[in-house]
């Protein structure tokens, strides 16, 4: 089995949701605290054992690729951690999507430099605090048994029509053994509450299966239909990984991941704690829990 070493940023979106801020500043810009949103995915991905970062990006994002063309914007992520000496390591390539067809013409734009290998693909502005990272949580289990890995969070019945679902049967050591896939379904079609978030571990057998697929939900090149299709093939696991997944690609779930790094960061916590409980107490004040 070969191992992951290779990972698929796709970072060519429009970020509609935080226009008009999204005009000047890419959301994978968007501050956690005091670094970009970027390099927590990118942290991440090291941290899994990847030294191949391939990020699918549109032309008008020349941010992006000025931003991590630095050699010290990279080694700044790594600072003072154990892995720091890991940036001088690392392969950064660039990859153009001319249009945005969807995730699956994204991932589909990295086949060239992706070639033959397994490869991750880690959506940014889906950021998990945790104590071993998601990916590294996904490559573990990856290496015990192969095949293709997503990550997975259960969601309100009411919020299946925002997320690719799975049908599921229950597998071994916590893995979710999945039998089919449908993408942003009603609550009545949803197979299960099992959502997909931006965690995937995928053969490149997924490259063909994109090649031949024509447009799907939204008139885009869906990745959770692919994937589906290639299930026929390959076996397919969810884990549901240890850790909170904050969902940065709205305006509410960017705020809370704030707060949770503020929270999480030894010389801010005070501080921000103070901030929070005023702002709570501010609410009770004026009676809006009610």
């Amino acid at each position: 089995m070969m191992s992951v070493k290779k990972a698929v940023f796709p970072v060519a979106g429009l970020g509609t949701r935080f226009r008009p801020v999204t005009s000047v500043v890419p959301k994978e810009m968007l501050p956690i605290v005091d670094k970009p949103l970027i390099d927590y995915a990118i942290e991440e991905a090291v941290d899994a054992g990847i030294t191949d970062l391939i990020f699918v990006v549109s032309p008008d994002k020349h941010i992006i690729v000025k931003y991590l063309s630095d050699k010290g914007n990279i080694e700044a992520i790594f600072e003072g951690k154990e892995n720091e000496n890991e940036a001088s390591r690392l392969n950064i390539e660039f990859v153009f999507q001319n249009e945005p067809l969807g995730l699956g013409h994204a991932v589909l734009c990295a086949q060239e430099v992706v070639g033959a290998d397994p490869f991750a693909v880690l959506l940014p502005d889906d950021l998990v605090v945790s104590e071993v990272s998601c990916l590294a949580q996904m490559v573990d289990k990856y290496g015990e048994v192969g095949g293709n890995f997503i990550a997975v969070v259960e969601v309100e019945p009411q919020q299946t029509h925002m997320y690719g679902m799975l049908k599921v049967d229950e597998y071994l050591n916590g893995l979710l053994k999945v039998t089919a896939m449908v993408e942003k379904p009603s609550i009545e079609k949803a197979p299960s509450n099992f959502a997909i978030v931006g965690r995937y571990i995928l053969d490149a057998g997924i490259f063909e299966t994109l090649r031949q697929q024509g447009t799907g939900s939204g008139r885009e090149l869906q990745l959770t239909e692919a994937m589906d299709t290639l299930l026929l093939q390959q076996d397919f696991y969810g884990l549901r990984f240890s850790g909170v997944r904050y969902d940065c690609g709205e305006k509410v779930g960017l705020l809370e991941a704030n707060i949770a790094c503020f929270l999480g960061r030894p010389d801010l916590s005070m501080r921000a704690q103070k901030v929070v409980e005023r702002f709570a107490l501010s609410s009770l004040e004026n009676g809006e829990d009610k």
